[in-house]
């Protein structure tokens, strides 16, 4: 299997919650710049403006023996 058949679609709940953790954190490590409140916001505007540019946005699949990290995981 090569790589582009192991990528997918990735979902608009997805891309928010990265955009979101991104702007909170640096590695593991709290950033003290932005709110939760405002990072949401700010994530969810960023992902509003790429739907409306027509940008797809793929992601890899979890390796083998992997467990699907996030809240946003689903059952396959």
């Amino acid at each position: 299997m090569t790589d582009a058949e192991k990528l997918s679609l990735a979902g608009r709940n997805d891309l928010e919650q990265a955009i979101a953790f991104a702007s909170r954190f640096r590695g593991r490590k709290s950033i003290r710049t932005a709110g939760d409140i405002m990072a949401t916001l700010t994530a969810e505007r960023i992902v509003e403006r790429l739907e409306d540019s027509e940008f797809v946005v793929v992601r890899k699949a979890p390796g083998v023996g992997a467990a699907p990290l996030g809240r946003g995981a689903e059952k396959r």
